[in-house]
């Protein structure tokens, strides 16, 4: 049976040209780890926030795009190769892009803004060219907001940065996004795909902080803890919840589903991607210091990323009605509470910490499941 002609130009899946444009995505999460890393301060992190703000935005956008627009087209696909270039120059510019005069990040961001709009357009669905004809000025106003903020410098490019944040992230419950329409699978998986590569960071940043040290105990202990920490990121978000995920969303009515799709998929998986970029960039500094005490600021990325990652998906479980967040929200609570033994004892001991209480939680929701489970089906309990 053919679709309705509405979700004739709708994915079903993510396609190797979405996986590809997601792995030239993530250069990004890994140069604003090394924005943070090199500069390990509230100007640092505020820094990274706005840049990752409005640059999660746009590929958010384009996930959006292509989940209603099918890169099955010659001129399709030349289009999102053009606009993973301008992501790549984009990429490159990170380092510089608070400095005054260097106007590569706001001209490749424009031409980012302007490749997706044109692309979506694209789309045969009128609701959704009507709800991108609302939305597309606020995406050019940013873009150009952008644009300005790295012309000037000082408090004026702070002031214009944030502008373009909040335009963005405040302008869907403006522009009726209940208009966009979802494919469910598609729209999940690709979210997923972003979150597993933004992890792969973190592994990144092991192989970074370990360039040319000795393999010795230290090196290897710190670098499997490390690879640990970033299973039970994995755990905890692959751990079932995608799948549910997915069911989730496609429940949601047409009309109030895209509205759930930006808080679930948008706001708190911004929150979880800078507790990848946070934690990896305390990960990457402690690696040549395992047995050594950590810095307040190296102690407070390493557990305050991994806090920032659970409260997001906490948040993430709570829109989605996936299931209680209680022990997640203490797990996230209990890692910030690590912070004094990196600061007395040593980054070793902070990381196997973190683990600890991940991994403990993570088993003791298993545990409470599995009783759910035999309270719920006693004939599930009698034939195991």
């Amino acid at each position: 049976m053919s679709r309705p002609p509405e979700q004739a130009e709708r994915a079903e899946r993510v396609s190797t040209l979405e996986l590809f444009f997601d792995l030239v995505f993530v250069f990004t999460i890994t140069q604003l780890t090394a924005v943070i890393s090199d500069d390990p301060t509230a100007r640092g992190l505020l820094r990274v926030v706005l840049m990752l703000g409005v640059i999660f935005y746009m590929y958010g956008g384009y996930a959006w795009m292509t989940n209603a627009v099918a890169a099955d087209r010659a001129a399709r696909r030349l289009l999102l190769l053009g606009g993973m270039a301008g992501f790549l120059v984009l990429a490159l510019a990170i380092p510089r892009a608070f400095s005054e005069g260097d106007v590569a990040f706001g001209i490749a961001y424009l031409v980012v803004v302007g490749i997706h709009t044109g692309l979506y357009s694209r789309t045969t669905e009128r609701l959704t060219v009507r709800a991108l004809l609302r939305l597309a000025p606020f995406n050019l106003l940013s873009a150009l907001l952008v644009l300005a903020a790295v012309v000037v410098e000082g408090t004026a490019a702070y002031l214009l940065w944030a502008a373009a944040f909040a335009l963005e992230w405040l302008s869907p419950p403006l522009t009726r996004v209940g208009d966009f329409r979802i494919a469910p699978a598609h729209f999940v998986e690709r979210h997923g795909l972003v979150v597993i590569v933004a992890l792969g960071e973190s592994i990144v940043a092991i192989g970074i902080g370990a360039a040319d040290l000795p393999v010795d105990l230290a090196l290897a202990s710190v670098a499997v803890l490390g690879l640990l920490l970033a299973a039970c990121l994995w755990w905890v978000y692959f751990g079932g919840d995608d799948t549910r995920a997915e069911r989730a969303l496609a429940a949601v009515p047409d009309d109030r589903r895209g509205w759930v799709a930006i808080q679930a998929f948008g706001y708190w998986h911004l929150a979880m991607l800078l507790g990848v970029i946070v934690m990896a960039a305390g990960l990457k500094d402690a690696i040549g210091h395992a047995f050594e005490p950590l810095d307040l600021a190296h102690a407070l990325m390493l557990s305050g990323g991994v806090a920032l990652f659970l409260a997001g998906d906490v948040l993430f479980r709570r829109t989605l009605g996936l299931g209680p967040g209680r022990l997640r929200a203490a797990a996230a609570a209990l890692a910030l509470a690590t912070v004094p033994l990196g600061l007395a004892v040593s980054a070793l001991g902070q990381l196997a910490a973190v683990v600890a209480v991940l991994a403990g939680s993570l088993a003791a929701e298993s545990t409470r499941a599995a009783s759910t489970m035999r309270r719920t089906d006693p004939r599930g309990m009698e034939g195991s």
